[in-house]
Order: C-alpha cells, then sequence, then structure tokens
C-alpha cells in the first residue's frame, strides 16, 4: 500500500496511483481537533459516533474504491461539526449549531474570528489537497463518497440502499444508476436528496471544471463494518469502471 500524505486537514492515500478516478470522503472522521474547544464540541460520545458528526462507514469505501480503481483518495481529518467541507464557503450550515435535534454547545458562540480559522486550518487545506490531486490526473475523474442515516429523527425510514446524486451533470449519473438497479440495488436517483448544492465539493472540483463526476451515498447500517465496506467497495469498483469504459468521457 502506498504511504498515506497528511496534515491536520486531510489525508491523501495513492497519490501516485496512475488512475483516472479521484476518490474523495468529505466527511470522513468525528475527529475535533485539540484547538478547538480543547479538542471537545461538548457532545456525549454517543452523538459524536452518530451520523451528525461523520459519514458512518464511508472512508472505509473511499479507500477500498480507491485501491481497486488504482487511484488516489482524498479525505478529510476533521468532523463535518467542526466545519463541514461540503459546503461553499458562504453557505450558512458551514458552521453548524443545531443539526437533526441535536445542539452543538461548542458552536453556540463561535463568531466569525474561529470560523475564519477553522476555514484557514481545516476547510481550505482539505480543498486544495483535492484540487492538486484532481490537476495531477490525465482527464480526471471525480467521485464522492458518502453515506446516510437509515432514518432522520422524526422522519421517515429510508428505504434505499445506494443513492447516486448529481446536479446537472449527469452524464455519468445516469448510467451508474442504471448499472446499480440491474445489480437489483434499491438505487435512490438524487433520492434521499439532490445532488444540486452548489460550491459543494463536487461543484467546485469536477462540475465547474468540466469533469465527469459522480457522488455515491450507501445506507449507514449496511457498511458499518470494514467487511462490509470492503464488499462494497468491491462491488462498486468494476460497476463503475465498466460504466466510464463503456462512456465516450
Amino acid at each position: 500500500m502506498t504511504d498515506p500524505m497528511s496534515d491536520d486537514a486531510f489525508n491523501i492515500e495513492g497519490a501516485d496511483r496512475p488512475g483516472r478516478w479521484v476518490v474523495t470522503c468529505d466527511h470522513a472522521t468525528n475527529i475535533v481537533p485539540d484547538w478547538v474547544n480543547g479538542g471537545d464540541l461538548g457532545l456525549p460520545t454517543a452523538d459524536m459516533g452518530r451520523h451528525i458528526a461523520y459519514d458512518i462507514g464511508a472512508l472505509g469505501v473511499a479507500r477500498g474504491l480507491g485501491a481497486a480503481l488504482d487511484s488516489p483518495v482524498v479525505s478529510s481529518r476533521f468532523s463535518r461539526l467542526v466545519i463541514d467541507p461540503n459546503r461553499g464557503e458562504q453557505d450558512p450550515t458551514l458552521l453548524m449549531r443545531l443539526y437533526d435535534g441535536t445542539l452543538i454547545p461548542g458552536n453556540r458562540h463561535a463568531d466569525e474570528g474561529d470560523l475564519t480559522t477553522r476555514l484557514e486550518r481545516l476547510y481550505r487545506p482539505y480543498h486544495d489537497a483535492i484540487a492538486r490531486t484532481v490537476e495531477s490526473r490525465d482527464r480526471p475523474v471525480y467521485c464522492a463518497i458518502h453515506s446516510f442515516t437509515p432514518q432522520l429523527r422524526g422522519r421517515p425510514l429510508r428505504p434505499w440502499e445506494i443513492a447516486v446524486l448529481y446536479a446537472e451533470d449527469a452524464r455519468l449519473a445516469a448510467s451508474v444508476v442504471q448499472a446499480c438497479r440491474e445489480e437489483g440495488w434499491l438505487t435512490g436517483d438524487n433520492q434521499p436528496y439532490t445532488g444540486k448544492l452548489p460550491a459543494d465539493s463536487v461543484d467546485r472540483h469536477a462540475i465547474q471544471r468540466g469533469h465527469p463526476n459522480i457522488l455515491i451515498e450507501l445506507r449507514q447500517d449496511l457498511i458499518e463494518t470494514p467487511e462490509q465496506q470492503a464488499d462494497w467497495a468491491g462491488r462498486l469498483a468494476p460497476l463503475l469502471q465498466r460504466v466510464l469504459d463503456a462512456s465516450t468521457l
């Protein structure tokens, strides 16, 4: 395995892999840096282990995909509750004070200075790492890996096993949806939510630059263990490569 490159904000695994794909995991961990409220947002361990703090299982799937596709993986090293790297810098949900019914005490009194520090030390270095990785590829293809909770508090159950999200650029997504359904997977087509989020990671690094892209969400109860993560990565990698090879992208 290629030694990873990392700092406090990001980790890059397989930077010298030759594949066209750039696999990203925006919500990879629930880490709170020690310089943010002493490393504690004031939430109990149970809440920091929920989907509000990170995308459960997504990092393992992303790493497995990167290895199978012989392509680099860029992942964050901070909780989305510290600052959300899958939001634009002007997005009001960039720094959450309330998420899925849970108050975030450590963000309650965060001011513009706190936001600026988190942008400069975490958010921007992470996106700079993605940009460098994308620019290092010949004809890059962007693949963002996320996971979704089976149920938000007070909301209906989400039945989908996998979701394919996209904005205006469905060049890759439409064929991936079809391929997933042909595998027999209950597949959300821009469900349980749309992939149109201006200035998010896909928009910033792929859509605005004309690169083919796909955002995949997996239901968290299906990828809780390393074995489940490896299984989904092993099934997804050949499907994604097959769809790409069949395209003119």
